[in-house]
């Protein structure tokens, strides 16, 4: 089994769920995919790279993928999920505004780097927005090493925008 943690944001609703109703959806969607499913807390977040749209809703999710299943394999799966939650990328502005977006963040101790998919992901050392909630979610996490070098990534992130809007606890009790 591979150790999974999964970037997961939403700034736009879709067929009438809003941003967390439509993290909750994924999350349970996510649960065909990997084993043993734990989620951080909910956390708004200013956008970046796109500054001109509505905040994010992020967390980090983590699991196990069987030994069968690939980082390409994965990655479908998430891109399927997406689509099912309304995500359309080829009428998507890079970075701009969507219902749904899933990064892998780390796969097992893979790397990868070609055109559709790059582990570790390329951007984590900049991004609070998952490391904040990858951070909390891996305080409950074996692998000491990841949770280490994720705070050192920290300590070099402005992480002052990231604030929690639904504790782990009661996201998990959202109906969907």
């Amino acid at each position: 089994m591979n150790f999974v943690i999964l970037g997961v944001g939403s700034n736009r609703s879709w067929q009438g769920n809003d941003k967390l109703k439509l993290l909750r959806l994924a999350f349970d969607k996510l649960g065909a995919v990997l084993s043993e499913l734990k989620c951080s807390s909910v956390y708004r977040t200013k956008p970046m790279y796109v500054e001109d749209q509505d905040d994010f809703y992020n967390m980090a999710v983590c699991g196990y993928a069987e030994d069968d299943v690939s980082p390409f394999d994965l990655l479908k799966s998430v891109n399927k999920i997406e689509a099912e939650l309304g995500r359309n990328r080829k009428k998507e502005i890079r970075n701009g505004p969507r219902s749904i977006d899933i990064d892998i963040e780390i796969f097992g101790s893979r790397q990868i780097n070609t055109k559709d998919l790059q582990i570790p992901h390329p951007r984590i050392k900049e991004r609070a927005f998952v490391l904040v909630p990858a951070l909390e979610i891996l305080g409950q996490s074996a692998d000491s090493k990841i949770r280490q070098t994720f705070a050192e990534y920290l300590l070099e992130t402005d992480s002052s925008g990231v604030q929690k809007v639904c504790d782990s606890k009661d996201f998990i009790n959202i109906e969907v």
